[in-house]
């Protein structure tokens, strides 16, 4: 086996991985004047050509000496100045990579002396961004997972890995900041991720992985952030796309139920309708994005073999049916008031219902004797809503922009859950009600200055954000509910920020260095009456730098330097004080005395280009600094383990990511990304207050894990494209323990039809309908081994019309 995987790796490491070039497009600009009495020169000839001669733009400048050539593309060009009475000039220009927006500044033209003195500025742009810190991916390109969610269409995309949580990691880590057009949502969380499974992926445009922000962006996130972009048409006129998916998973059993439990969910449908309009004319354009995603999946189907000190052992099974369907609708307007100011107004709604039904047996170690079963139905509404208002400015500079935005979120989780306890003696009837509403309100100012060789951005940023939660338990026959835990709550946040960040750039350097300072003061208010915690907060100022060096050997191959400092600020749900019972004698429960935990990043990066194809890599390593994560403990006469969030002290993060293209015949491209990593948690102690103060001390750990996936992209011609996809997980660490290796396959076909306009497609993901999650745990007092054989394996056919 290790033979056969280490001979998989070689063949991959022979092959590559693609990510679709994007053509980089840059506006020139620059101010015409007389150089004796520097008046402003109208109606000067523009020319600009390549060093050859051949004519690429031109134009004559304004009545204020102001002239302006869009669309440029990357290269060397020689600009050309020709007025009557005036000698002409000429300078060699060289477009080069980081701002869309070139301001050449002052050129003169005076008569019968001497020409212009030369100009070079600088940019290019690929998928792998020019600054090396973003890569692009259009979902449409993904055949393997067209027709699921979001979540299901990243775990192709390098560095990540998903899992069935509803939670991703970048690069080992899944303190990830999801962003939404470039705003953060309740709908994807305002702290950590969540929600990624909820959107469907046919109301999506690309999607942008962000491993080294910017000061511009938060600074929450250690990770990095991912950028979800909807789509919206640019097109003039009425158009759209309406498509229909329809599929099945889960139509063989992994792992047969334990004796006496509900039968698990198989053959679960799979249907996503969706709309997407756009009306474009004069100086407004309407746009409208809607999606039903309707599924039934086994969407838990754990294994547990627990194992105590004393010598018991415990065999437990979580199956959980769901039945989820979310309703989603994004629609808004951009009104050019005039050329330099444009309004958009834009709202999103999603409502999720969501039915679980489980059952929990819990047996002895030989399943001779089921103690316990604990049977449930969770009834869960999630709504949200959003609404922005946004105005940009632009100033007769081209480039320099001005924009203003305000930004509400409207979050209700509204959950009920009905609990069967049955156990020899008796049956209990147990349930309880959770509502929390959500408040987020963020107000930008934004501003950009174009500069002869980068530019310069700052900001200001304020955001209050309230989260009151009401946690009401009915206890029934004996119950094992802990009802002196339930109460009210209520999580406050307030955030004034601003950064200001600026980039310069010459023929083989480019500096890119900001600074982001943020003042969090969070506020978190529990009911008095609660049995074991108070309430809590902290607040701090702290700043946020960030460091970018590049040096261009050549134009096929750079070098880029990165440092950043981020944070990780516990979102409500971390250190919300009601116990969750999902599951009965595994439960896991908040900690308001959680605080940020803090990170530093230093990355090199290397970029080579050659004609076929591309080699990104990137060394990596992060220093965290009161670590977040969950920590299982038992307390005295009793085997329920409580898993709850603590500071853990320091830990690393060490890796290497390898991204390769290559386009190895006109019919198929082959691309390969490798992620390796070294994780390392330090020794740490800490005291856990629930359900009574016990201490856990845990020794340093530390394992090599990483990914490889795989992707092989066909054009057959005639509109026929396939893709195949292989990925590997090695094993992690997860907190007091460490998951272990998966892999799974997945294909996908599309065909175009109807000129173009239509498009069909097949896919099946995990078509060996092999992959699952183990991992083994370890506490003081206990250990055990978990499987979750949850529904991987669907099948997918879907069409789309454009018009």
């Amino acid at each position: 086996m290790k033979r056969s995987i280490s001979a998989i790796i070689i063949l991959l490491l022979v092959i590559t991985c693609k990510v679709e070039a994007q053509n980089s497009k840059v506006t020139l600009s620059g101010l015409v004047r007389d150089t004796k009495n520097k008046s402003v020169l109208p109606f000067v000839n523009i020319r600009l050509t390549t060093n050859d001669s051949i004519f690429v733009a031109g134009t004559i400048s304004g009545e204020d000496g102001r002239f302006v050539l869009p669309d440029i593309g990357s290269g060397n060009y020689r600009l050309s100045l020709t007025s009557v009475g005036y000698q002409s000039g000429s300078q060699e220009i060289l477009v080069g990579q980081l701002s869309s927006f070139l301001d050449l500044g002052n050129l003169e033209l005076v008569p019968d002396e001497k020409t212009l003195a030369e100009v070079t500025v600088t940019a290019k742009q690929e998928i792998v961004s020019n600054r090396m810190d973003k890569k692009t991916f259009n979902v449409a390109d993904n055949i393997s997972q067209a027709g699921g969610s979001v979540l299901e269409a990243m775990k192709n995309l390098p560095g990540i890995t998903a899992g069935q949580d509803g939670k991703i990691q970048l690069r080992g880590s899944d303190k990830v900041m999801i962003l939404i057009d470039g705003k953060q949502t309740a709908l994807t969380g305002f702290g950590g991720q969540s929600g990624l499974d909820n959107i469907a992926a046919s109301a999506i445009e690309k999607i942008e992985i962000i491993n080294n922000p910017s000061s511009k962006y938060d600074a929450n996130g250690n990770a990095g952030i991912i950028n979800i972009i909807y789509k919206k048409e640019k097109k003039d006129g009425f158009n759209g796309k309406i498509g229909l998916t329809g599929g099945l998973g889960a139509l063989w059993i992994k792992k047969e139920n334990y004796p006496t439990i509900r039968p698990q969910y198989q053959a679960t449908p799979k249907i996503n309708p969706s709309l997407s309009l756009n009306y474009r004319k004069g100086k407004i354009n309407l746009f409208f994005q809607g999606d039903d995603l309707y599924t039934k999946t086994l969407n838990k189907n754990e294994f547990v073999d627990r194992f105590y000190d004393d010598g018991d052992v415990v065999k437990q099974q979580t199956k959980r049916n769901r039945t989820t369907n979310i309703v989603t609708v994004k629609t808004g307007a951009d009104w050019l008031l005039n050329n330099n100011n444009t309004v958009t107004i834009s709202g999103l709604f999603s409502s999720e219902k969501i039915l679980d039904r489980g059952d929990e047996p819990f047996f002895n170690g030989n399943l001779s004797e089921r103690r316990r079963l604990w049977q449930f139905l969770e009834d869960e509404l999630k709504t949200t809503a959003t609404a922005s208002l946004s105005w940009q400015h632009k100033f007769k500079q081209p480039g320099r922009v001005l924009s203003a935005g305000f930004n509400y979120t409207y979050h209700r989780e509204n959950e009920q859950y009905f609990f069967t306890n049955i156990l020899p003696a008796y049956t209990g009837l147990d349930s309880f009600k959770l509502l929390s509403d959500e408040h987020v309100a963020d107000l930008n100012l934004d501003y950009v200055h174009p500069l002869k060789y980068g530019r310069f951005e700052t900001g200001v940023k304020f955001r209050r954000r309230t989260i009151p939660v009401n946690m009401q338990f009915k206890p029934g026959l004996n119950s094992p509910l802990d009802a002196s835990a339930g109460g009210d709550a209520n999580y406050k946040e307030t955030i004034p920020a601003i950064y200001g960040n600026y980039i310069f750039e010459s023929n083989k350097f480019e500096v890119e260095a900001g600074l982001r300072v943020e003042y969090v003061n969070l506020d978190y208010y529990v009911n008095p009456n609660h049995p074991t915690y108070k309430s809590s907060g902290y607040n701090y100022t702290q700043p946020f730098p960030n460091l970018r060096l590049a040096y261009k050997l050549n134009d096929n191959n750079k070098l880029s330097l990165f440092y950043n400092r981020r944070v990780d600020r516990p979102n409500e749900v971390d250190i919300r004080i009601f116990p969750k019972y999902d599951d009965a004698e595994i439960i896991k429960v908040g900690n308001p005395g959680l605080k940020p935990q803090f990170t530093n990043t230093f990355e090199f990066g290397y970029k080579t280009n050659w004609n076929e194809g591309y080699l990104f890599s990137a060394l990596y390593h992060k220093r965290m600094d009161a670590t977040i994560t969950r920590i299982g403990s038992v307390v005295p006469g009793s085997d329920i383990i409580y898993n709850i969030f603590q500071n853990a002290g320091k830990s690393y993060n060490s890796g290497v990511e390898l991204m390769v293209s290559q386009k190895v015949s006109p019919w198929m491209t082959l691309n390969l990304n490798l992620n390796g990593y070294q994780n390392i948690i330090d020794s740490f102690t800490v005291v856990n207050q629930y359900p009574v103060g016990n201490v856990f001390t845990a020794s340093k750990e530390d394992i090599f894990s990483g990914n490889v996936k795989l992707n092989g992209l066909f054009h057959f011609g005639k509109l026929l494209d396939a893709q195949l996809t292989a990925i590997y997980q090695a094993p992690d660490l997860v907190p007091q323990g460490k998951t272990f290796s998966r892999f799974s396959i997945d294909i996908g076909v599309k065909k175009g039809i109807q000129k173009g306009k239509g498009e069909l497609f097949l896919n099946a993901t995990d078509i060996a309908n092999t992959l699952n999650l183990k991992k083994e745990v370890r506490g003081n007092g206990f250990r055990y081994i978990s499987t979750d054989y949850y529904e991987t394996q669907v099948f997918r056919l879907g069409y789309s019309y454009k018009f």
